[in-house]
């Protein structure tokens, strides 16, 4: 059998996701395994099964992964929630006879958006991605936008600048996790976690769980509000697991408009971007990864 499919991993803290996909995005199956987060041996050993499986199907692995990628050998450095990861090349440990690229998982999540999501056609747009912190791609006259050193888009590093920056940094107060735990823990809920009942209280829209949010799309509106007066984008697409809950995406765009009323020089200055769920979900940085792929292949990047 001919190979002529794709395999994309996402490297996640806890999951590996990976996917088969086809030269035009099909997703035709996926399955996940338990990320070995102690040694790189038995992180690489997992990932070699895990291409074993498809070996004679594909003609190339994909990988998103934590941490800044360099694009100039596709090492990656930090490696975030895999600090093992540092400064690792994944062609080099896989020695493989078929490419492998790798772009970071926000970015990987922005090229989902470019390639088949809500921001095809877009020009300038921006993809920011809710979860453990706060993670992006910013799309700049058509492609995506690394910066000199392959790191812009960290919107983890941003600073509201209040009291001191482990505070308040916007991979801290932009959390996801951090925001659901707040109110599960305010409530009393017996998983700290569960995301699901924390979301029951918010879309009442009343007491301290809709309080907790409310603050929560506020500030993510300031971080918006800083990043259009710098790349003044057509679009953000909001993504990462909740937003699964049209309450989300629909209190950021309130709140965009509220800032936006209450400053006058704002208001009258800045035209308001389109705010919009980003089209893939946990799946997101499969299909990213596969396009940064394709893109070293036809020589585009």
């Amino acid at each position: 059998m001919e190979a002529k499919d794709y395999l994309a991993i996402d490297i996640g803290g806890t999951r590996i996701k990976y996917g088969l996909l086809d030269r035009a995005g099909t997703l035709i199956e996926k399955g996940d395994v338990a990320t070995p987060n102690e040694t790189l041996s038995e992180f690489v050993a997992t990932v070699r099964q895990i291409v074993q499986t498809y070996r004679f199907r594909i003609r190339g692995v994909a990988f998103s992964a934590p941490g800044k990628v360099d694009h100039g050998d596709e090492t990656i450095y930090a490696g975030g929630a895999l600090p093992f990861l540092d400064q690792v090349t994944l062609a080099d440990e896989l020695q493989l006879d078929i490419p492998v690229a790798v772009e970071n998982d926000g970015k990987a999540a922005a090229l989902a958006e470019l390639w088949l999501g809500n921001l095809t056609g877009i020009d300038n747009g921006a993809a920011v991605v809710l979860g453990t912190g706060v993670g992006g791609g910013l799309i700049l006259n058509g492609a995506l936008h690394t910066g000199s050193h392959f790191q812009a888009g960290e919107l983890s590093f941003m600073y509201k600048g209040e009291t001191r920056f482990d505070e308040d940094s916007y991979g801290k107060i932009g959390s996801a996790v951090q925001m659901i735990e707040t109110v599960a823990t305010v409530y009393d809920l017996p998983d700290v976690k569960d995301g699901r009942a924390v979301f029951e209280l918010v879309n009442l829209r009343e007491g301290p769980a809709w309080d907790i949010f409310k603050r929560y799309t506020d500030d993510l509106v300031l971080m918006l509000l800083n990043m259009q007066a710098v790349i003044d984008v057509e679009r953000f697409v909001i993504g990462g697991g909740i937003t699964a809950q049209p309450i989300v995406v629909e209190t950021i765009r309130q709140s965009y408009e509220e800032m936006v009323a209450r400053r006058p020089q704002v208001r009258d200055g800045f035209t308001t971007p389109e705010i919009l769920p980003a089209r893939f979900g946990n799946d997101a940085n499969l299909y990213g990864a596969l396009y940064h792929l394709l893109l070293r292949l036809n020589h585009e990047v």
